[in-house]
């Protein structure tokens, strides 16, 4: 294989960044976190542009770059348009000069036929998202303890870690078959590879999870490994793909590819999974065997496709791996950095558990999965006018206005989302509560989506343009950690909390929460003619706990500190003079 790296010189304007997880509000007002039980931790966020440039001075290195990065810079612009950039425009200058950079972009059949294929690649990506982030935990959930849970969360991890290994897959290649094709082709095998084995033994490993569990979390955090590393080399084939003047629409080719794909895997089969709904329609039941197989078929044959489409050769500088990670490292020591980053690790932890555990808990009471199924779909469109509103409020010299007023109701909707499952009643579900069960999924999403916004238009004002892809990754990442780190623990605490009893013939034997919330403790408690009784439900203590924790941290650090944070000039943000 051969270092290369790929660089690209697109218009003199700063890109929007694009949500992991998959696709910035500002850009494209579709967002992948539309769906609210898996990528709500994972923003998908293609990487911007790479770009080498002449060499700059960094601060406090007397003029060079450690590790002779002054000979390979990442930028997006041009030599004139990065000193007219990193010059400190104000608000109202860089308004002025982007309105005067837009103008109608042609779309040509190159372009059209580049829109096809970046769709269809990112809906490959999104089959085992939306199976190892969605709709498997809820099949798990019927089996397994929130423990147990916990272990398979971790499968997500990957895709919110894609950083670390993005380096390799930008510079890494075969020349004669291409910088991308080089890492999507093999990753597409692998993925349907993996998928076709996993498919023959899908019903066996889901009928006891509770024996296969570190069998499962391997080969679901393998799919996810293998789809962020899809992912990588997919955004940056979008640059050459892509004309100059419309890159912009990478972002909305990954949010319908995504989505799409996410969406089939999670809320589509779920439904057809579903036998009450296979019954009530008249139609076989999808197993997840099955499913797998398709999935495993249009990796295959997208694959195929691939080996008879030229990719063009991309005229670059050669970016060596260590100048991106030293890179990295110099942006991590700027203080203002340092402190947005912690915001990010701790901004989310206030609604992590309705996030990781409330949807499970109505469907451990009963709700069904073609009525969750519903729900998601219809706030679907609502996640559309959200992105646009989220823009539109994050524009001017305050981006992060609406991220900070829509931490309040967020905390508040997830204080009702708790108390929604304390009333559950039990099935059948009245027309009113489900009503207002779609209506509290439309809200968290609507305040989410905010949420999101604001900060990726923060985002967008601070990065350095010099070193735009590797700054607005950093920041992504730690915005994907915030939601995903806690994830673990908090399932973990549902269950630590807990107190369970296994009730016979009138006496009272004590059994572990653990055991007796799960599948095979509840029928452990049944060979002995007993029955487990929940007496404590950790759910409520951890989500208390959570919404207590919010609470503070918003109150004592977190708008304190964004209102400080967005008040600090674009030029203390930037590493290069």
């Amino acid at each position: 294989m051969t270092s290369h790296s790929s660089t690209s010189n697109p218009k003199p304007r700063r890109r929007p960044a694009k949500k992991n997880g998959a696709a910035t509000v500002d850009s494209d007002p579709m967002n992948p976190r539309a769906v609210a039980t898996s990528l709500e931790s994972i923003e998908i966020v293609p990487r911007t542009p790479r770009t080498p440039a002449t060499a700059r001075r960094p601060h406090g290195h007397g003029g060079r770059t450690p590790d002779d990065v002054d000979e390979v810079e990442l930028s997006l612009l041009g030599e004139e348009e990065r000193r007219a950039a990193a010059a400190d425009l104000t608000i109202e200058e860089e308004q002025e000069y982007l309105a005067q950079a837009d103008g109608k972009r042609p779309f040509s059949a190159r372009d059209k036929q580049a829109v096809v294929l970046l769709i269809i690649l990112y809906l490959i990506q999104g089959f085992p998202l939306g199976l190892a982030l969605g709709s498997v935990p809820f099949i798990l959930r019927e089996h397994l303890s929130y423990s147990e849970l916990a272990v398979f969360s971790l499968s997500g991890y990957p895709y919110s870690l894609k950083l670390f290994w993005s380096p390799i897959v930008d510079s890494v290649f075969i020349r004669s078959v291409g910088r991308r094709k080089s890492w999507i082709i093999p990753m597409q095998l692998i993925i349907g590879t993996t998928m076709l084995v996993i498919s023959y033994k899908a019903e066996e490993l889901m009928a006891n999870p509770g024996q296969h569990l570190y069998a499962l979390s391997f080969a679901f955090t393998s799919l996810v490994f293998f789809s962020a590393t899809q992912d990588i080399a997919v955004d940056g084939w979008a640059l050459t793909l892509l004309s100059e003047d419309n890159l912009a629409y990478a972002s909305t080719c990954q949010t319908i590819g995504l989505n799409t794909g996410y969406l089939l895997s999670y809320t589509v089969f779920l439904a057809l999974n579903s036998e009450d709904f296979a019954k009530k329609w008249g139609i076989p039941r999808l197993s997840l065997g099955s499913y797998l197989f398709f999935c495993a078929f249009m990796s295959f044959a997208v694959t195929i496709w691939l080996f008879f489409i030229k990719e063009d050769k991309e005229t670059s500088e050669d970016i060596g791996i260590k100048a991106v990670y030293v890179t990295m490292w110099e942006i991590c020591k700027l203080r203002h950095v340092q402190v947005l980053l912690g915001v990010h690790l701790l901004a989310k932890i206030g609604w992590q558990a309705s996030d990781a555990a409330t949807q499970l808990k109505m469907v451990e009471k009963g709700l069904g999965r073609e009525d969750l199924a519903i729900t998601v779909l219809i706030d679907f469109p609502f996640e559309i006018i959200g992105g646009w509103l989220a823009g539109k409020w994050s524009r001017g010299d305050k981006p992060l206005r609406a991220w900070i007023y829509a931490f309040w109701p967020r905390l508040g909707l997830t204080l009702l989302a708790t108390l929604m499952v304390y009333w559950f009643p039990k099935p059948p579900i009245t027309t009113g509560f489900f009503v207002s069960l779609v209506l509290l999924t439309i809200a968290q999403s609507f305040a989410s989506t905010i949420q999101f916004g604001g900060m990726s238009a923060f985002h967008t004002r601070i990065s350095d343009p010099v070193v735009g892809g590797t700054y607005m990754t950093l920041l992504n990442t730690f915005t994907n950690l915030g939601g995903t780190w806690p994830r673990y623990f908090v399932l973990k605490g549902v269950d630590y909390f807990s107190i369970a009893t296994c009730k016979i013939d009138g006496a009272s034997l004590s059994v572990k929460a653990q055991e007796c919330v799960s599948d095979h403790g509840r029928a452990a408690c049944q060979k002995v003619g007993g029955e487990c009784i929940t007496e404590q439900d950790g759910y409520y203590i951890v989500s208390a706990l959570c919404i207590t924790f919010g609470v503070l941290s918003v109150l004592f650090f977190l708008i304190p500190t964004a209102r400080k944070l967005q008040a600090v000039p674009t030029r203390e943000w930037r590493i290069y003079s």
